[in-house]
């Protein structure tokens, strides 16, 4: 994908607009002697901004607008770290509402539907993004938020709830108390936008069959408005990104250069319209590739294929380079395996460990599929794991991002 002159325009705008609010960001370019851009070769010079420079601006060094402007703050959910806190400007709120109503549009949501939103509200952008959204396309917003998992089966049944917008660990935990109340019956619900989280095929087969919805992947980060700048459509071949609002780059993590259109590399956004924290080529570390041709659904926005994982989840264990998504697709070719799983790295007597704990129902031998996974895990990434097989149910669930991998060598 190559940028439009008009996303170039827009974005020779951006950083007039940072260096004359000689802000965190505009202070940067200055220092490095660019002014704007004015062609492609130019803008592929431009450096890539980082969630350390946002760190490093903290609280309002983003800010590119007077305070006055700012309507509204929020923050990134890490829990670790300096926070970043992204500045917004009442038309920065619209645009998020514009692009979260589009994304319900492209599921086939209408005013009609009742909306059951479980994210969490507060500093970060989840809950208030699938409220506005919603409440801008004119459906009836339900804002629940995480947590206290009866009340929300009582809403879902009595409000005859249609849509879920939730992570796909808090769908999971929901699909899973439906089917043990046996309440099935009584629920109404025909779609869900899942965000928040990687999941895989397994996890998705589970959630889809188990509350017989189709599954929207909705995506997004706080540091570019939040949830909402892209979903996939009824045909599910990749979200699309609304590229009117964002310019939308996949280079290669090692190198920074752009790949060609259909390879994996990590997703840079850079934001053509925001007026509160506008951020140039901004390197999200999500692992996705640009898919190549036309949707069926005839929209021309560009697509991207579901996030495989993060450039910086990479674990090194043994001198070898593991990342999740490889012991999900060896977990996932084991039919008898639920989609749960935890990872335990440890540093034991001098050697690193990997501990990998899988769910099953009580129709298998446990120390036989513990071997069968070992083996497969071993033939993947080149060692072998310790494998603990449990039943179904035990690994923990949760009402907002799953844990999964757990490193104690630096506990």
């Amino acid at each position: 994908m190559t940028i439009s002159k008009e996303q170039l325009a827009q974005v020779d705008v951006q950083i007039k607009r940072l260096i004359a609010a000689d802000n965190f960001y505009g202070r940067k370019l200055k220092e490095i002697g660019v002014d704007g851009v004015s062609s492609v070769e130019d803008f592929e010079k431009l450096p890539f901004s980082q969630k350390q420079d946002l760190r490093d601006a903290y609280p309002l060094g983003l800010a590119a607008v007077p305070d006055e402007e700012i309507v509204r703050i929020h923050s990134s959910s890490g829990t670790t770290g300096v926070p970043v806190i992204i500045p917004y400007t009442k038309k920065d709120v619209e645009d998020w509402a514009i692009m979260f109503a589009r994304c319900y549009e492209f599921a086939g949501i209408t005013k009609q539907d009742r909306i059951h939103i479980t994210p969490g509200y507060g500093l970060w952008t989840a809950g208030i993004g699938f409220q506005a959204g919603c409440e801008r396309l004119g459906a009836m917003a339900i804002p629940l938020g995480p947590g206290n998992t009866d009340k929300q089966l009582q809403m879902m049944t009595d409000l005859g709830s249609t849509v879920l917008c939730a992570t796909s660990s808090y769908a999971l935990l929901l699909a899973e108390e439906i089917e043990k109340r046996g309440i099935k019956d009584k629920i109404k619900l025909k779609k869900g936008v899942i965000g928040s989280e990687r999941w895989g095929e397994k996890m998705r087969t589970r959630i889809r069959t188990e509350l017989g919805i189709e599954l929207y992947d909705i995506y997004g980060l706080t540091e570019i408005y939040g949830p909402g700048i892209g979903i996939n459509c009824k045909y599910d071949t990749g979200m699309h990104i609304w590229d009117d609002y964002l310019y939308l780059e996949i280079i290669d993590p090692e190198t920074g250069k752009n790949v060609p259109d259909g390879e994996w590399g990590e997703i840079v956004l850079t934001t053509l319209v925001k007026e509160g924290a506008p951020l140039i080529r901004y390197r999200t570390h999500d692992i996705s590739r640009i898919i190549p041709g036309e949707c069926p659904c005839g929209s021309k926005f560009p697509r991207i294929d579901v996030i495989a994982g993060r450039s910086d989840d990479m674990m090194k264990i043994k001198g070898v380079n593991v990342f999740p998504k490889q012991i999900e697709e060896v977990l996932a070719s084991f039919p008898e395996l639920s989609s749960e799983y935890q990872i335990h790295i440890s540093h034991l007597e001098g050697r690193d460990t990997m501990r990998i704990y899988v769910e099953t129902n009580g129709t298998v031998d446990f120390a036989d599929m513990a071997k069968r996974v070992a083996e497969r895990v071993k033939s993947r990434i080149g060692f072998t794991p310790l494998v603990k097989v449990v039943e179904l149910g035990v690994l923990p669930r949760s009402e907002k991002k799953s844990k999964r991998v757990f490193d104690e060598r630096y506990d």
